[in-house]
């Protein structure tokens, strides 16, 4: 995909259907209980029906990306990078996390290697999709050229079609990157318009003095590259992840495949970010599934338009908080379903009903 390409796949991204919702608000209504007093549950039912035209999910899955960064070569982790590829074996042989958590909520979990610096066997589970071994250090130039970034786009739009023809109804995002919070952090300062200091955070638990200086390597990266805010294809190249590119690139493909898709926390939604920075009908398809306890997250999510459906002090990553709220929308569409109207049930209708 070049960029041409790219422009010509956003005109065909559309806002959901707003009578569609309505007709489902009106249903809910109806039912057995006050009006509105299934909180949220009743928005997550209206604006799935609404992107899907379904009220039922028959499949949901987690695609997990991974990959290496450049940046973490100026000590920004508290682990190793070898870390990443011994997490990604880990997924895929089901130990990890997300593994557990993804079983819980009857989804599937794709590993999907965008750029580990490592060689893989095949292995069933992993997608190879290497972009190239790890980013460059984005303290010293670009992470990534031009062309890489749109084939991290390219590889999620792809498996978003792939997840649509398999019948998938419901997505969600993860990731695995050892050092990811600092282009994270990268992003959240560059859309937001905020300090490095006021969205930078302790990712693996690092301490005072290697976050301060994490801050300070977010900065020389800023001023080294320059990122252009009105270009999010260019602030992916500059300094973002291949993880976080193929994140971007498969809520793009929700939006124009018509998915809904749960992101993750901090560093999914630096993905989530870009994708809706290119096009501002793709927040419509997402849901977020919790606030990080990275304190540059809730600005992003400000930034979307999002309120995350849960806070539960998670930051781990993985897509462990996206598989948590997975089964909300699950039984947000249950009781669509299943829940009676007053006059089905011969229950008498409050006066303001």
């Amino acid at each position: 995909m070049n960029e041409m390409d790219l422009r010509q796949l956003l005109t065909e991204i559309r806002p959901l259907d707003e009578n569609a919702m309505a007709a489902v608000q009106t249903r809910l209504d109806q039912q057995t209980k006050p009006q509105g007093s299934l909180g949220r549950l009743e928005e997550f039912a209206c604006r799935f029906v609404a992107i899907t035209g379904r009220e039922d999910i028959r499949a949901k899955r987690v695609y997990t990306f991974a990959g290496d960064h450049g940046i973490a070569e100026e000590s920004v982790s508290a682990f190793p990078k070898e870390v990443t590829q011994q997490m990604v074996l880990n997924f895929v042989t089901g130990g990890a996390a997300i593994n557990a958590l993804a079983r819980h909520a009857g989804a599937d979990v794709k590993v999907v290697d965008m750029g580990v610096d490592a060689d893989f066997e095949p292995m069933d589970g992993l997608l190879p999709h290497k972009v190239g071994r790890g980013t460059a250090n984005f303290s010293k130039g670009p992470a990534m050229n031009r062309e890489q970034a749109l084939q991290c786009l390219t590889t999620g739009i792809t498996l978003a079609r792939q997840a649509k023809e398999e019948g998938i109804d419901l997505l969600a995002t993860g990731e695995m990157g050892i050092a990811n919070t600092t282009p994270s952090a990268a992003i959240a300062a560059i859309f937001t318009g905020l300090t490095v200091e006021q969205v930078t955070f302790r990712g693996t638990g690092i301490d005072d003095k290697a976050l301060q200086h994490k801050i300070a390597v977010i900065r020389k990266g800023l001023e080294v590259n320059q990122p252009e805010p009105t270009n999010p294809l260019d602030v992916l190249a500059k300094v973002g992840g291949f993880e976080i590119g193929g994140i971007a690139g498969l809520v793009l493909g929700a939006a124009l495949y018509r998915i809904p898709v749960v992101i993750d926390g901090f560093i999914s939604t630096a993905g989530a970010l870009i994708a809706s920075e290119l096009h501002p009908h793709v927040r419509d398809y997402l849901f977020a599934a919790h606030r990080s306890m990275e304190i540059g997250h809730v600005h992003m999510l400000e930034r979307i338009g999002q309120r995350p459906m849960l806070d539960l002090d998670l930051r781990l990553g993985e897509g462990t908080g996206a598989a948590l709220a997975m089964p909300l929308i699950e039984a947000s569409l249950q009781g669509l379903r299943e829940i009676c109207t007053f006059a089905e049930a011969g229950v008498s209708e409050g006066r303001n009903q």
